[in-house]
Order: C-alpha cells, then sequence, then structure tokens
C-alpha cells in the first residue's frame, strides 16, 4: 500500500521529462495514485501522451488555461472520469521572454496581465472550478521559486508572479481549510526545466546556486515529486497554507559562505 494509494491525482502542466511537474507526476504514481494529466497545446501532446502511459494515465486532457471555457471543460470531463478529486497539482508558469530579461520596469501592461493570468489565476480558477468535487482530506499543490521573495537577477515578472501565487496559496488555504483540504506551495531550487531555461542568465544562476546553498547540491526533480508526496498525503494532514522549500537550504543564506569560496579555490 502506497500513500496515495486509491487516490485520484490530477496534474496540470506537465510539458517533458524534464518538467518538475513530470518529478511529482511519477512519485505520485509510486505511492499508488490513479494519475490524470492536463498540458496546454497541442504541440505538447506528443511529448505528453508517452510519459501519461507510462504512469497509466488514461485521462489526458488538452486545457489552456486561460480561458475559462476550456477549464470548465476539463472539469467536467474529470468528474465524469474520476467522480472525484483528492490531489490537484498547478505546475503552470509563463512570461513573455522579453520581460525576463533586463530592468524589471520596462515590463509592459500586457506581458504583466499575461504573466499575472497564467501563472497566478489559473491556481485560483481550478481551485474554483474543481472545488465541488476535492473530497475532505484532499490537497492542492503550486510550484513556486525563491524569486518571489527576494531579487533573482532577470526573473523579473515571474518574481512578482511569484509573489503573488504565494499570497493567492494562503487566501485559498483558508478558503479551503474548512472542507478539511489543504493548499500548499513547493518552492524549488533551480531546475533546467523548460521554463527555466527561458530566464536570461538561468545557466550561471543554476551554476552559483551549488557555491551558496549549504548542502553544496542541485536538487532534482525527484526531489519535488518526493515533497509533493509528503504534502498531497495525510502525512501532512494538518499542513495549509505553507511555502515548503527544497532547495538544499539555499534560502536560509544571506551571503555566500566563505568556506565555500575556499573551497573553489582549493584554499
Amino acid at each position: 500500500m502506497g500513500l496515495l494509494t486509491g487516490k485520484n491525482a490530477l496534474v496540470f502542466g506537465l510539458a517533458n521529462d524534464k518538467s518538475i511537474a513530470w518529478g511529482i507526476t511519477q512519485a505520485l504514481h509510486r505511492e499508488g495514485a490513479n494519475i490524470g494529466i492536463s498540458y496546454a497545446g497541442e504541440m505538447l501532446e506528443k511529448r505528453v501522451r508517452p510519459l501519461a502511459a507510462q504512469v497509466g494515465a488514461d485521462f489526458v486532457e488538452q486545457c489552456n488555461v486561460d480561458s475559462d471555457e476550456q477549464i470548465t471543460a476539463v472539469a467536467e470531463k474529470a468528474k465524469a472520469h474520476f467522480g472525484e478529486i483528492d490531489v490537484l497539482v498547478h505546475s503552470i508558469g509563463f512570461a513573455n521572454k522579453n520581460e525576463l530579461q533586463g530592468n524589471f520596469y520596462d515590463t509592459s501592461r500586457a506581458g504583466f496581465h499575461l504573466a499575472m493570468d497564467i501563472s497566478v489565476f489559473s491556481f485560483v480558477a481550478l481551485a474554483k472550478a474543481f472545488q465541488p468535487m476535492i473530497r475532505r482530506g484532499g490537497a492542492l499543490l503550486t510550484l513556486t521559486y525563491y524569486g518571489s521573495v527576494k531579487v533573482a537577477p532577470n526573473y523579473n515578472m515571474m518574481g512578482v508572479a511569484k509573489a503573488a501565487l504565494e499570497s493567492a496559496t494562503r487566501y485559498l488555504a483558508r478558503d479551503f481549510g474548512p472542507q478539511g483540504i489543504r493548499v500548499n506551495a513547493i518552492s524549488a531550487g533551480p531546475v533546467r526545466t523548460l521554463a527555466a531555461m527561458g530566464v536570461s542568465g538561468f545557466r550561471d544562476m543554476h551554476r552559483n546556486f551549488v557555491e551558496m546553498a549549504p548542502m553544496r547540491e542541485n536538487i532534482t526533480i525527484e526531489d519535488c515529486g518526493n515533497a509533493a508526496v509528503y504534502l498531497c498525503s495525510n502525512m501532512s494532514a494538518h499542513v495549509t497554507g505553507e511555502i515548503h522549500y527544497v532547495d538544499s537550504g539555499y534560502n536560509i543564506m544571506a551571503a555566500p559562505d566563505p568556506n565555500s569560496l575556499k573551497e573553489q579555490k582549493g584554499e
């Protein structure tokens, strides 16, 4: 018996086998969950369907989350397929590439609206659409990044969007609490995902992360998957509204450790 045996889990935002969403999907499946997958756009279908087959998911639906009609349609299909949902994972974030470089004040009005709509409001909209079918004891989970609370070079509009997403997580936790449903977020360290590679200078950020993190190790999508199992299972029965860091301790550091700098120089 796995920690999620008999549970129905729906993952939004799977793009490919490098996605954090894929690490989470594999971990939920490993622990016995029945998996459903939603992806954005026809271009991703050829990547997603083979992954869905690996975890035995026979619910695979496209959903562009900037459309209320598509969200409603997927929710109706999920109800017909699963009946009830226990876990909903929101692994969605987007900003135009030109909003992820240079000065934040150069963000366009249209770019601001787009990033907030897809990266933040989509979580709220999915929560509302699925609220009637989420069982007591269920969990909603989203993904964020430390650039929400500290400035990460070139993260710009996504940092602001992630800050709003973390606030939305707390408000949703308040809303869903009386139903016995938990709402949390994983703040993952930098991972070489399709989305992350769109941030200017990400490769340098990824390398510098190891130099500053106390554990001196990068994180993996499997690390995020294991954290998701905890947050979506009864192991975290009374944990809600939390931002759970999976970042080798990076978020506790105010400055690079001098010993780390010496190690790099071979001293």
